[in-house]
């Protein structure tokens, strides 16, 4: 998908333009290093003419307005005017104080464009600083910009409903489309399960060879077992390549043991990993925060509860009954099939994750009033064997864990969370300015 960030420098020519002129071509220099898309004007924008006319003739998926030198709201004004798309607001530092000429004033542009946005009723990103000091904050503000663009064209499925009792997972199609503009798709559990009865071992095969290359010991499972597993696979990767799905969130218990007799843990983990974040109990703002965990990583996310902490390490672990993505099994083990710690029956994933230097727990939550919120913490995934039946991750948290822990249960926080291989705090940070959704930190 081809992403197409616009550079906006607004100003008037009433301040020193030499400065200005020096910090215009240091600020393009900059935005090339972080992606060479970026559409730039032959010039500065220091009236509104020269605003419109370079308006005109681009298509942004993503602005970047910085006061070179001060502007009036006017400028911000055309901008908003025109288009529907995440803003990035720059201010720069002033260059020189020395007793005699203010040479930018883009500090009070900076305000005038804020008061604008606020009455307009527009989220926006904001970046203080010269070009050489902002660079990896605007390279994050850009990653989470894209990623919304992302999102607008994302379609998620929802694969039956929230068990009783776990409907903090279930989310209304408007909501998904007027926040985030995702397409929310629902369908019940025992359409995929009707396909996967409908197809024979010969139509399976090259299912199950391909599980057979990603998990170890799925033939010391039940053979009958292994077969539907194969078929769940195959009806679920089709459907999800047939519907154009990028994300989904699957019901799994009782529906699969019950009325299939074979778990879709394993199948949720495959999925993970050939690009589709898949969440369990049909958690499907669990779901989009592994897509967005994802897409700011290029790596596949980890979704769990938080089920142990351990003071003296500072650790949190997370953990679900087997269907974490193969890619982040230990290497000493690798991916191992299991039997579902509760119903025993198999297959689910059995693996410990390997570690991981920079890791960022994030989630999607919701107040009672329905308002969205961010939960964003950072840490280190330790190199920990599988702490209990199923897949877990060890997080080492940059801060305090137990209060950590405490204040999230008092927050209401939802016990569903994706980790993150990376550190993504500044994206998440950028992302929930530009969609209006608080970011709290732990």
């Amino acid at each position: 998908m081809s992403f197409t960030p616009v550079y906006i420098p607004i100003g008037v020519g009433t301040f020193h333009l030499e400065s200005a002129e020096k910090l215009f071509c240091e600020s393009k220099e900059v935005l090339k290093s972080i992606d060479l898309n970026f559409v730039f004007p032959d010039e500065m924008l220091l009236t509104i003419d020269k605003l419109d006319a370079y308006l005109d003739s681009v298509n942004p998926d993503a602005v970047i307005v910085q006061n070179l030198t001060f502007a009036n709201s006017a400028y911000i004004s055309e901008v908003l005017r025109r288009f529907d798309c995440p803003v990035i607001l720059w201010t720069l530092r002033e260059p020189v104080i020395d007793g005699t000429r203010l040479r930018l004033n883009s500090l009070t542009g900076a305000f005038s464009a804020g008061n604008a946005m606020r009455h307009y009723g527009r989220a926006f990103e904001y970046v203080f600083g010269s070009p050489a000091e902002v660079r990896e904050e605007i390279a994050a503000a850009v990653k989470a910009a894209e990623l919304i663009k992302k999102m607008k064209s994302l379609k998620l499925l929802q694969v039956g409903h929230t068990p009783q009792g776990f409907g903090f997972g279930r989310a209304l199609d408007m909501d998904m489309l007027q926040v985030f503009g995702v397409t929310l798709e629902s369908i019940e559990a025992r359409e995929l399960i009707d396909r996967a009865k409908a197809y024979t071992d010969e139509e399976t095969q090259e299912y199950l060879a391909d599980a057979k290359n990603r998990i170890a010991g799925l033939d010391e499972i039940d053979g009958k077992n292994v077969k539907d597993f194969a078929r769940l696979y195959k009806s679920y990767k089709e459907y999800v390549e047939q519907s154009g799905a990028g994300a989904l969130a699957s019901r799994c218990w009782p529906d699969f043991f019950v009325s299939f007799g074979t778990p879709v843990c394993a199948v949720l983990g495959i999925l993970n990993d050939l690009g589709v974040p898949a969440a369990c109990e049909a958690d499907a703002y669990g779901a989009l925060s592994m897509y967005a965990a994802q897409m700011l990583t290029g790596k596949s996310a980890f979704f769990g509860d938080p089920v142990s902490l351990d003071e003296g390490e500072n650790t949190l672990t997370f953990w679900h009954c087997g269907m974490a993505p193969c890619s982040l099994a230990r290497d000493d083990t690798s991916a191992c099939a299991g039997v579902h710690c509760n119903r025993k029956i198999g297959p689910t994933l059995e693996f410990g994750c390997k570690a991981e230097k920079d890791v960022t727990i994030f989630r999607i939550g919701r107040e009672p009033g329905g308002k969205f919120r961010f939960f964003c913490a950072k840490g280190e995934a330790l190199d920990k064997p599988k702490q209990f039946y199923g897949t877990s991750i060890v997080v080492k948290t940059e801060n305090p864990v137990h209060e950590l822990t405490v204040s999230a249960v008092k927050q209401g926080w939802e016990p569903h969370f994706a980790v993150a291989m990376g550190d993504i705090t500044a994206e998440i940070a950028a992302l929930g300015n530009m969609l209006g959704i608080e970011v709290i930190r732990f």
